[in-house]
C-alpha cells in the first residue's frame, strides 16, 4: 500500500480548522496591527504546528497587483555595493525605509561595462518602483526603468531627469575642501576622480573634456574645485585632473601613481571620493611620502574607513539620501496605488553636507 503525502496546508485549510477567515489569517503576516496579539499568536502557532509557512508571495501578487519589493539600480557589479562604504550607507538607508513596510528590496547590477541587456534586465524585475543610484543621463538602464511606467526616483545623478530627485549640490559641497588647500599656501594641486564619462576612461583627461563629462556628480565636484582654485588665481586648465572609471582599492592606488609619478612637484591632491583619497594615502605610504608634511590630501564622501584616519573630507549623508530616497519611493508607490489621488509636482530634495577638518592638510613645505 502507497502511503500518501500529508495534504499541504493552504491559508484556507487553515483558516477552515481554527474557524476564522481567510483575511484574519492573512493579517496575522501581513497586517498583525489588525489582529490581537493573543489572536495572532495562536494563529502563528497553530501554522508552525500544522507545517503552513504562510500566504504564497505569488498569489498575494496576482490578487494585489503588487510585486512587494522595489527595485535599486546600481551602476557597479553586485559586489562592489558591498566593498564601497558610501554605496553600504546608502543601501542601509534604503532598508532601513522599507523596514516594517512588508517590503524587499531586489538589487539591480547595472555595471559600467555594457547596457546591451538593459530592456532585459530592468523589464524582467518583479518590483513596484526604481530607486536608479547615480547614473548617467540618456543612460539605457534608467530609460528602460523609464519605460516600465513604474515610480522611479533618481538618486545622485542625473540631476535633470525630470524625475523625482534626492541628493546633494555637488558642486557647492567639495568648495570647503578646495578652500581648505588654498589657504593653507597650497598652489601645486592635482585633482583625482572616478568615472567622469559612461564610455570608459583611464588616465589623465583634458580641462575641454572635463566640461563636457556626461557623469554629472563626478564633473559638479570637479568643476566645485576649480571653481575656489580660480578664485585662488590658479588657472583650472594648469590643474592636472585623472579619472578612473572602476573605483576600488587597486584603480584608485594606480590613479594616485599615475597622478603623481607625471607630477612629481604637486603638494596636494584633492579627491572626488575618499576611496581616492585612500588610494592616495597608500601610494604614499609606499613611497614613503609623509602626509600632510610633504602632501595634502582631501577626499569626499565621509566613509568611516576615512574618518577613523583623520582624512579632511566632505561628510555627506549617504545612508539618510537612501532612506530619503527609498521614504520618497514608498509614498509615490502609494499614489499610483490611489487612483482618486491627485498626483503631487515631482519631488525633489536636496541634502546637506559638511566639512571635515580631519589632519591631512598642512601648509606645504
Amino acid at each position: 500500500m502507497v502511503k500518501r503525502s500529508p495534504t499541504r496546508k493552504t491559508l484556507a485549510s487553515l483558516a477552515a480548522e481554527l474557524g476564522v477567515s481567510r483575511t484574519t489569517v492573512s493579517n496575522a503576516y501581513s497586517r498583525p496591527d489588525q489582529l490581537s496579539a493573543a489572536t495572532r499568536e495562536r494563529i502563528l502557532a497553530a501554522a508552525k504546528a500544522r507545517g503552513y509557512p504562510g500566504p504564497d508571495p505569488t498569489a498575494r501578487s496576482l490578487r494585489t497587483r503588487r510585486a512587494g519589493s522595489v527595485g535599486v539600480l546600481l551602476t557597479e557589479h553586485l559586489s562592489y555595493a558591498f566593498e564601497d562604504m558610501a554605496s553600504v550607507d546608502f543601501l542601509a538607508g534604503m532598508a532601513e525605509a522599507s523596514a516594517g513596510a512588508q517590503t524587499t528590496l531586489t538589487l539591480i547590477p547595472a555595471g559600467p561595462e555594457g547596457e546591451a541587456e538593459a530592456t532585459s534586465l530592468v523589464g524582467s524585475a518583479a518590483v513596484d518602483g526604481f530607486v536608479v543610484y547615480s547614473v548617467a543621463a540618456g543612460d539605457a538602464y534608467l530609460e528602460a526603468a523609464r519605460g516600465r511606467g513604474l515610480p522611479v526616483v533618481v538618486c545622485d545623478q542625473p540631476t535633470d531627469s525630470g524625475l523625482p530627485f534626492v541628493g546633494i549640490d555637488d558642486r557647492a559641497a567639495i568648495a570647503p575642501a578646495a578652500r581648505a588647500l588654498v589657504e593653507a599656501g597650497h598652489r601645486k594641486i592635482g585633482v583625482l576622480a572616478i568615472r567622469l564619462k559612461r564610455e570608459r576612461h583611464d588616465g589623465p583627461i583634458s580641462w575641454d573634456e572635463l566640461q563636457g563629462a556626461d557623469m554629472h556628480v563626478q564633473r559638479a565636484r570637479v568643476m566645485g574645485a576649480m571653481d575656489v582654485f580660480a578664485q585662488a588665481g590658479i588657472a583650472p586648465e594648469t590643474v592636472p585632473v585623472v579619472t578612473q572609471h572602476i573605483n576600488d582599492a587597486q584603480t584608485t592606488r594606480a590613479a594616485a601613481q599615475l597622478l603623481l609619478d607625471a607630477h612629481p612637484n604637486l603638494t596636494a591632491v584633492l579627491c572626488t571620493t575618499d576611496s581616492m583619497a585612500l588610494g592616495v594615502m597608500t601610494y604614499a605610504r609606499e613611497r614613503g611620502i609623509d602626509i600632510p608634511g610633504e602632501l595634502s590630501v582631501t577626499g569626499f564622501d565621509g566613509i568611516d574607513a576615512g574618518q577613523r584616519l583623520g582624512l579632511t573630507t566632505i561628510v555627506q549623508p549617504n545612508k539618510a539620501k537612501g532612506a530619503a530616497a527609498g521614504h520618497m519611493l514608498s509614498k509615490l508607490i502609494a499614489g499610483a496605488e490611489d487612483s482618486a489621488a491627485a498626483m503631487p509636482a515631482v519631488p525633489r530634495r536636496v541634502l546637506q553636507t559638511r566639512f571635515a577638518q580631519g589632519r591631512t592638510v598642512a601648509p606645504p613645505l
